[in-house]
């Protein structure tokens, strides 16, 4: 049963194309991260801070960054943010070619992550504000699925805002990946990934509740822009949209960068990695000898 051909059913199905893989557990990876994130904000927000509030959030956000990791770790690297795609290519650690395919998964993802929390709390939000979608005010919703400013910030703070929080945590998720390092135990990656959101949510998410990447904020603001919240969700806190979409690319890669520069090219080689270069040495100067 089960077999046709003497093909199991698993394997004419699964995906053959490396890429094809990582950019499905991307998709599958960032619908989590926001059904689980974005669920500890719907939670709070609809309840009116009976079911949740600012801890709740930044601890069910942080753990769903972990449990997101965890789904695609094995698979695309568990980027789950283009920030952190960005980062690698550009320190040349994933090939160019797949950041679009990345990118493009983790936005679809986060829009249908974020179609997913509002199917299941459909009633409750008709039920807040006799079932007005608002992005202001004090029955706004919008805040739910992307990030908005407090009234104080200007663009310009938080912009800066925004490019020092993403570099601060691909500066940190460098340093837990990082075999030369201390390191992480592994399989233990991921919770320490998850303590790092919950960390820099609690120290820097005051102004605009530290969106840190581009696919948690722009593709659930797309979603509530179709789904009755209307383009005010683009002009709303002086078109504050694009920042946490730029900004976090920007700090992306400046973190990653930094890192490397001050830590990363300054560990000791170990003694297989210089014979290993050694070898190669040998094998580069013995090619073109014999190629002279």
């Amino acid at each position: 049963m089960g077999k046709k051909n003497g093909r199991t059913l698993q394997e004419r199905t699964a995906l053959r194309s490396g890429l094809a893989k990582a950019t499905l557990a991307e998709f599958v990876a960032t619908f989590v991260l926001i059904m689980l994130g974005c669920g500890c904000v719907a939670q709070a927000v609809l309840s009116r801070g009976v079911a949740g509030n600012f801890v709740t959030v930044n601890i069910g956000f942080a753990l769903a960054v972990t449990m997101a990791v965890y789904v695609a770790g094995g698979v695309s690297g568990g980027h789950v943010n283009p920030a952190i795609s960005l980062a690698m290519c550009a320190t040349g650690r994933m090939e160019w070619c797949k950041l679009p395919f990345y990118i493009f998964a983790q936005m679809l993802g986060a829009a249908a992550g974020a179609a997913g929390i509002f199917g299941i709390y459909y009633d409750a939000f008709m039920a807040f504000a006799d079932g007005v979608l608002e992005v202001s005010g004090p029955n706004a919703t919008a805040h739910i699925f992307a990030t908005y400013p407090s009234p104080f910030l200007s663009i310009v703070n938080g912009f800066a805002e925004q490019v020092a929080s993403t570099a601060l945590l691909t500066f940190a998720v460098f340093a837990i990946f990082d075999t030369k390092n201390i390191g992480v135990p592994k399989g233990l990656e991921p919770i320490a990934v998850g303590l790092l959101v919950f960390l820099l949510s609690c120290s820097l998410g005051m102004n605009s509740g530290c969106a840190m990447n581009p696919a948690r904020d722009l593709g659930p603001r797309i979603f509530t822009a179709v789904a009755g919240w209307g383009l005010e969700v683009f002009t709303a806190g002086n078109n504050w949209w694009w920042v946490p979409v730029a900004a976090p690319m920007v700090g992306g890669v400046l973190g990653a960068f930094i890192y490397i520069l001050s830590i990363d090219m300054h560990h000791q080689k170990q003694p297989e990695e210089r014979k290993s270069e050694e070898d190669a040495a040998m094998y580069e100067k013995y090619e073109l000898t014999n190629a002279a």
